[in-house]
Parts: structure tokens; C-alpha cells; sequence
């Protein structure tokens, strides 16, 4: 049974955590728009928090089906989801900076991790190897992002050469981290 917090994916038919859907809301003028702040009145489309299972639902135009009326699709609808939500994270990343929740560069990170007060890692994508394998023998069972290259993080910090970062166990920390997973569970599945 569905409860207020689960809605059904209109690919697979899974009844989902909202956590792990997208929501689309669909205009009075036919065209459908990514929600996933859930502030768009109307009824909410869902669809599993997948970059392929979006193209199946694109693909299949199943998003008419589920509003029983023709859609209007924004071009390259997957593309524009992966920048929104690749927006939402450096957005929320830059909270976590001026909140004070993070530190940067590896010695300040490895200093986190040795005091545990790290609870998580963020590593640039375009990391070396050899700082990359640093911080893996480091991190032990800190779970490590890697989703923004260097540039992407220095903008989002207001710093320069953003490589290792680690968010301090905090609220804030929680609220990134279920962001950036968001992020990882559409790029990867």
C-alpha cells in the first residue's frame, strides 16, 4: 500500500520512496518540467531516479500515458536533468562552504579523517592518481564522490585548485550527502 511518502514510478510500476524518484508537473500548456523542489502545483509525474530509466520513459512516451493527454517534452530531457541536479550539488556544496562544514586540501582532509570527524569525501574527477590514491587508502570507509571536476568545485568554493574535500559530521553534511548521492544514483544507474 502507498503512503504519503511513496509514489509510483510510471516505468517499472515500483511504488518508491519520493527520495528515490524524479518529479515532473505537467504546465497547462502540455509541457512537462522537472519539480524536484515539489513547488509547482498540479499533479506530480514520477520516475525512478535513473538517467536510463528517464530515456525509457522519454523513449516510450510514457509520460502521456501517465497523464492520459499529449506531452510536451523539453529536447534532450535526460541532458537537462543531469544539469539541474549537477546544479543543485555545487549550489548546496557552496551552502556547506559558508556554513563551515567542510574543509579543503589534502592535509586538512587527512587531518579530518585521522580526528573522525569526517563523513564524507568529495575528490575532483580530474584528480591525479597518486592523490587520488592517497586519499583512498585514507578514506577506509568513508564513502568518496567524485563528481564535479576541478574547475566546477573552485567556482562552487570560491577557491582555487579544489581537489580533496571532506564535509565535518553535521546536519548540513546529511543534507549534501543525500544530494550528491541523488546525483551519483542518476549518473550510474
Amino acid at each position: 500500500m502507498k503512503t504519503e511518502e511513496e509514489r509510483r514510478c510510471i516505468v517499472s510500476g515500483e511504488i518508491l520512496e519520493k527520495d528515490n524518484l524524479l518529479r515532473f508537473t505537467l504546465l497547462s500548456d502540455g509541457r512537462l518540467v522537472p519539480d524536484f523542489k515539489k513547488r509547482l502545483p498540479g499533479r506530480g509525474i514520477y520516475v525512478r531516479n535513473s538517467r536510463q530509466v528517464l530515456e525509457t520513459a522519454a523513449a516510450k512516451n510514457l509520460f502521456s500515458k501517465a497523464a492520459k493527454k499529449r506531452v510536451k517534452l523539453p529536447e534532450n530531457l535526460p541532458d537537462m536533468v543531469g544539469q539541474i541536479l549537477q546544479k543543485s550539488g555545487l549550489d548546496i556544496i557552496s551552502l556547506a562552504r559558508k556554513a563551515g562544514v567542510l574543509v579543503t586540501g589534502m592535509e586538512k582532509v587527512r587531518e579530518a579523517i585521522i580526528k573522525n570527524k569526517a563523513a564524507f569525501l568529495l575528490e575532483a574527477s580530474d584528480a591525479g592518481a597518486d592523490g587520488h590514491n592517497k586519499l583512498k587508502s585514507l578514506a577506509g570507509d568513508l564513502e568518496i564522490f567524485s563528481l564535479y571536476k576541478t574547475e566546477e568545485l573552485d567556482k562552487a568554493l570560491d577557491k582555487v585548485n579544489t581537489v580533496h574535500v571532506a564535509f565535518k559530521k553535521s546536519e548540513m553534511a546529511k543534507a549534501v550527502y543525500n544530494d550528491l548521492k541523488k546525483i551519483e544514483n542518476f549518473l550510474n544507474s
